[in-house]
């Protein structure tokens, strides 16, 4: 969201407190936070006023997703005029609210929230705020417009099969960016992004930098989150940490469900000047991901920079990794072999702390280095056949 816009929606907000004598927040149909105001009046910066859910929605610019269903349940989705919801202190409601529901052509694409008080707004008032909320609806409905061609034309330059594509692509981009298509970028994805809607992605306004967000298809199944992060230097990769971890709560929250939790591990491309390598920076930040997910201790946010031997595997076609040697090995009857012939590389090869971390004695070792030898047909003293192995065993992974 530009500088321009983000005062335009705090002035119709603050046009609403005035007109209603109270605090009113503008909040998108996501329930993410995109304006707030703070009435000059007695009272209205009562702490009272500041129940968890209006704290939580401020400090974090989003509410959960148990607070939005609990919300949606008196019907503010269906309403065409202002909805009263009662205090109810059990759900961290301490106060009142009154939702004014911002719509553009029948289709809701917010809500104005106001806290309820006494004597109240009359139903004058509220007619006006809701002319207000109409404008807001205008301008949120442009905004959806220029969100959605952004979200096109970043999904075709990551999609893109041949370079002539992807550098038609890349100038369509260019195009719609105008002068913010020039400075340093990153690319993140989240995966996997837990959604069935190849349209179900977070508003850019919810994560600083973010430039565009679609979602792209995801190995074999489901899908991933790709977002461009415009940065303020390639030389400082903090904002990109934090837009990531941000999503990845996103996406924890999104695919609980009452369920446990699927992992879910986000990668950041090495920063660029520009848009022309996108293509390339996208094939970082997904293998950086892919690399999280395989390897827990590299994420759950890995830049590409950090992933290592995983920079080549995540490379290679899966066929590449499979290897005729060490498939026995792989096998689930063998899982404890093939653990304990991972470590043994990761330590270098090294026996003592080899079956430290194991917590096996080193005789116990021994005898599975040679199990492990008889089922590949390696000698582990041969420097090539290690490598062999320790590709196999981490390309599995992935």
């Amino acid at each position: 969201m530009t500088a321009e816009r983000r005062s335009d929606y705090q002035e119709l907000v603050d046009e609403i407190s005035e007109l209603l004598g109270a605090p009113a927040t503008l909040e998108n149909r996501d329930f993410e936070l995109i304006a707030f105001g703070a009435y000059d009046s007695e009272g209205a910066l009562d702490p009272s006023a500041l129940d968890p859910v209006r704290a939580r929605s401020i400090l974090t610019r989003r509410s959960t997703a148990a607070v939005r269903a609990w919300f949606e349940g008196f019907g503010i989705t269906r309403a065409t005029g202002p909805v009263r919801i009662p205090r109810t202190p059990e759900a961290g409601v301490h106060r009142g609210r009154i939702c004014l529901p911002v719509r553009h052509r029948g289709v809701v694409l917010g809500y104005v929230w106001l806290l309820e008080g006494e004597p109240g707004p009359t139903e004058r008032q509220l007619g006006a705020a809701m002319r207000v909320a109409a404008r807001i609806g205008a301008l949120l409905a442009d905004e959806a417009r220029q969100g959605a061609g952004l979200t096109r034309e970043l999904r075709a330059v990551l999609t893109a099969e041949r370079d002539w594509q992807r550098d038609m692509a890349v100038a369509e981009l260019r195009t719609a960016l105008g002068t913010r298509a020039e400075g340093p970028y990153t690319v993140v994805c989240v995966a996997p992004w837990p959604s069935a809607d190849p349209d179900d992605a977070p508003s850019v306004r919810t994560v600083p930098g973010a430039t565009a967000l679609c979602t792209l298809p995801w190995r074999e199944a489901g899908l991933s989150l790709a977002l461009l992060l415009r940065l303020r230097s390639t030389d400082v990769p903090a904002p990109a940490m934090s837009a990531a971890t941000r999503l990845l709560e996103r996406a924890r929250e999104g695919g609980s469900g009452g369920r446990a939790a699927p992992a879910v591990a986000a990668g950041i491309a090495a920063p660029r000047s520009g848009l022309a390598e996108l293509g390339t920076a996208w094939t970082e930040a997904s293998a950086a991901a892919r690399a999280a997910l395989a390897e827990p201790r590299l994420g759950p946010v890995a830049p590409w920079t950090s992933i290592g031997p995983f920079r080549l595997l995540t490379a290679l076609p899966p066929q590449a990794v499979r290897d005729p040697a060490v498939g026995p090995l792989l096998a689930p009857v063998h899982r404890e072999l093939a653990r304990t012939a991972e470590v043994y590389l990761d330590r270098a090869g090294q026996a003592g702390r080899t079956a430290a971390e194991l917590g096996i004695h080193r005789q116990t070792l021994y005898y599975r280095l040679s199990r492990i030898e008889q089922l590949t047909g390696l000698d582990l003293d041969d420097g090539e056949d290690r490598l062999l192995l320790h590709m196999a065993l981490k390309g599995a992974r992935l």
